[in-house]
């Protein structure tokens, strides 16, 4: 980009939302992956005006505009590789309606996950996606990832819970898709579509979400054993029982423990497993799914099995589950994480893989999976500054994603594609079905100017 174009952007923003300086490139090449690549600008736009005539310049210029939310992204979706614009829009981050008859909220993408859940939960509601990263994490950012949650066993991900969306395209054009009725007879969904695009296709500017009312009672527990095996035969055998439980996690070892050095909540060092589970409904109906999960758990050999007994118990147990990530670092320096997906039942299969995959690489490797739908991420632990480590870190990736999908598994569960799953794309889809969505995302994005090549490099 030259100096021309950047000081054209600073006619349609303030230019104190402009930042060219090195210092600040540096903090927006990276996302919560290793990956890395520097824009030439960044842009910060506060409506949907400026975004419009910001992608139409863009577009006319053909300049890269990489959209960014808050960076928590773990599959190098938001990293601006190929440099020019790093569109954030953190600045978007209004809540513009809250309609609790109706029981849609309607934000900008910028609006934190967090901070929607603490406007809600006063007045008995909530909004059910609930990434670990929901304390940093934009709803833009959810909705294009289509982020996950330990509640999406239950409720769904960020899919299930979009009705429309007001939407700005590579060429500047507004579109407003979907509507705030909980029906939509729309026979060719686009909204659906566009959620889990990972940029590729359009800015969203304007999002109308379902929430729902908060469940009149809960119940946490905590269960250990011996054998990760006995705990994700545990997640199959409850699911099979009728239960569906909120949440059904799980953690190895490797992370019981550094929860434990982090937050000192007494879980059990010598587990080889823990499962949290979490059930939700009618006061009445909760102890006897508490006593069918309990059963199930004696039949697969439960070491320990303890029900929280307050709330601040549950928000600490929640804490340990949702920190690990950050608290490997007490371990190494670097981690790795992936996002396979596997049916329930083959739990046990590809965590025994998983062990054989760290042994062959010398590689300290953490389960930690939202388990009651399959959805496995693990950390794969190393120092990036050792480039032995990091050669053997991919391998053991690749190996993780292809046992996953000859178990009859895929790719993503909730972090999405962008440049970290990219190489192996074609290991999960045909030929002809990676020819059809280069196809669509050019039928949105002529000019190949949005997040290019993430995902699939579709050329022009």
């Amino acid at each position: 980009m030259n100096s021309k174009q950047i000081n054209y952007f600073k006619t349609i923003v303030d230019p104190k939302n402009i930042c060219t300086t090195k210092e600040e490139l540096l903090v927006y090449e990276y996302d919560a992956t290793l990956l890395k690549g520097a824009p030439e600008v960044i842009v910060f736009p506060e409506t949907t005006g400026q975004v419009s005539l910001i992608l139409a310049y863009a577009y006319q210029e053909n300049i890269p505009v990489t959209t960014r939310g808050a960076g928590t992204n773990l599959s190098g979706g938001t990293i601006p590789d190929q440099g020019g614009i790093a569109l954030v829009l953190t600045k978007m981050n209004k809540v513009l309606e809250i309609d609790f008859e109706n029981r849609v909220v309607v934000v900008e993408p910028g609006t934190i996950n967090q901070e929607l859940q603490d406007m809600l939960t006063p007045h008995g509601y909530y909004y059910p996606p609930d990434p670990a990263s929901m304390k940093a994490c934009t709803i833009g950012g959810n909705v294009g990832e289509c982020s996950g949650g330990p509640r999406c066993l239950k409720y769904g991900v960020t899919r299930d819970y979009i009705l429309g969306m007001e939407m700005v395209l590579s060429t500047g054009e507004v579109v407003a898709i979907g509507s705030k009725q909980q029906v939509n007879p729309d026979p060719l969904d686009i909204v659906k579509f566009m959620v889990g695009s990972e940029g590729t296709l359009g800015v969203f500017t304007k999002l109308f979400l379902k929430i729902k009312k908060i469940s009149e009672a809960k119940k946490t527990m905590l269960c250990t054993f011996n054998s990760v095996k006995d705990a994700s035969r545990t997640v199959a055998n409850i699911v099979r029982e009728g239960i569906v439980p909120t949440t059904l996690e799980l953690m190895d070892n490797l992370l019981i423990n550094c929860a434990e050095d982090f937050i000192g909540l007494g879980l059990d060092r010598t587990a080889d497993a823990l499962l949290l589970i979490e059930v939700d409904g009618l006061k009445e109906e909760l102890d006897g799914q508490v006593e069918v999960i309990k059963k199930v758990c004696e039949k697969n050999n439960v070491k320990g099995f303890k029900i929280a007994q307050s709330a601040k118990e549950v928000d600490q147990l929640w804490t340990a589950r949702r920190t690990v990530i950050g608290a490997v670092a007490r371990k190494r320096p670097s981690y790795s994480m992936q996002d396979v997906t596997v049916p329930r039942n083959k739990l046990p299969d590809i965590v025994e893989e998983i062990v054989n995959i760290s042994e062959k690489y010398n590689l300290p490797i953490g389960v930690l999976a939202h388990a009651g739908d399959g959805n496995l991420h693990p950390l794969v632990l190393f120092d990036e500054r050792n480039q032995e480590e990091v050669e053997k870190v991919h391998e053991a990736e690749f190996l993780i994603c292809k046992k996953a999908l000859s178990l009859g598994g895929t790719l993503s569960g909730e972090h999405g594609i962008g440049l970290l799953k990219k190489p192996f794309l074609d290991q999960e889809f045909a030929p002809e079905v990676l020819s059809l969505k280069r196809q669509i995302m050019l039928a949105f994005d002529s000019g190949n100017i949005l997040n290019p090549d993430k995902i699939l490099e579709v050329g022009k």
